[in-house]
């Protein structure tokens, strides 16, 4: 985890069960890039889906990004935006065992208000072009080191 980061367990002491509102667990809480989801469960009995916002909206578990079912599973939130988590078990996700949250960068403020555009596409969306312009930098920066380095 990154300095300052915070290890969220999902559900707090309850943990990941059918029968919980994680949208209020979640509404009071501020989730930073660096940051970590513990979901805490039975394994036999649930499991967790990293999936789209359709997905999560339909309670479908395909397309995923990440399925775990270990009972002690950790997602790092490695970029800003929005993630959305479901339990794929029978009935689970519509019973409200769901997850969305909004990760913002560290120095970010926290929630904007509804009104305003969101400061971030939501997690998936961009991601290709953000990696053009992350390895166009890093080739920029190799260059402008090695000239550096040969003078």
């Amino acid at each position: 985890m990154f300095a300052g980061a915070t290890e969220f367990i999902v559900g707090d002491e309850t943990g990941w069960i059918v029968g919980k509102n994680y949208t209020k667990w979640a509404e009071n809480k501020t989730f930073k890039v660096g940051d970590k989801l513990v979901f805490q469960y039975r394994a036999v009995q649930h499991d967790v889906f990293w999936v789209g916002e359709p997905e999560f909206n339909s309670c479908k578990t395909s397309p995923y990004i990440e399925h775990q079912t270990s009972g002690n599973d950790e997602f790092l939130l490695t970029t800003p935006g929005r993630s959305w988590y479901i339990c794929g078990k029978s009935n689970h996700c519509t019973a409200g065992m769901k997850l969305a949250i909004n990760a913002i960068e560290e120095n970010e403020a926290p929630a904007p208000s509804p009104d305003a555009p969101a400061p971030y596409p939501a997690r998936g969306e961009g991601n290709a072009a953000n990696m053009i312009t992350y390895t166009h930098l890093v080739s920029v920066f190799v260059s402008i080191l090695a000239m550096v380095v040969m003078h």
